[in-house]
């Protein structure tokens, strides 16, 4: 099964990530891009979909939480998604360059208009290559997430649960195919017995 899974992007990887993107065109729309991947966890398919509605607060200010709509979900498994301060901070700046419509699309094409979930994939096999991340893509952000929010999860009291639950996996043996073992861990942990 190794073999099958998007790899998982380091944090050195992120950060390179992070730098092309800051050369690009459209510099906070693109760096929006890569980390609702990899702070949120989100599907290129919800990358896509995603509206200014579900980010935004009754203010107009970018929220606490992300409210995934059941409409852009898979198999309609809409959920709520704390936002990292991060991804908050870059969500801000986008905003500030953006004509606000509440259901207008938060990652929009050159032409204006919502970007497509495959245009997302393509940019990000473009942008992995660039990076030189062989064998990574679009999804390698979300199993970055999954699996760093596993290994976490008991520092803050939480449960795999918690992390299915932000994944939006109807099962928690999905959120487990997402997670990559640690092999420093399991000797680790191996001579803890």
């Amino acid at each position: 099964m190794a073999g099958k899974q998007a790899k998982l992007i380091s944090t050195e990887g992120v950060s390179r990530l992070l730098r092309l993107v800051a050369r690009h065109r459209h510099p906070e729309r693109d760096r929006a891009i890569v980390l609702l991947s990899l702070k949120a966890g989100l599907r290129a398919c919800e990358i896509a979909g995603l509206t200014w509605s579900m980010v935004l607060d009754l203010d107009g200010r970018v929220a606490d939480v992300i409210e995934l709509h059941d409409a852009i979900a898979k198999k309609g498994g809409g959920r709520t998604i704390p936002i990292h301060p991060i991804l908050k901070a870059t969500l801000c700046r986008l905003l500030a360059k953006m004509p606000l419509a509440p259901e207008a699309p938060v990652i929009v094409s050159e032409r204006g208009e919502a970007m497509r979930a495959n245009s997302i994939v393509n940019f990000f096999i473009s942008l992995c290559r660039q990076a030189g991340l062989e064998g990574c893509s679009s999804h390698s952000g979300r199993r970055t997430f999954i699996t760093r929010a596993a290994r976490s999860v008991h520092r803050v009291g939480g449960s795999l649960r918690d992390v299915q639950q932000l994944a939006g996996h109807a099962s928690i043996e999905m959120t487990q195919r997402y997670i990559e073992g640690d092999t420093r861990a399991k000797r680790a942990l191996v001579r803890l017995i």
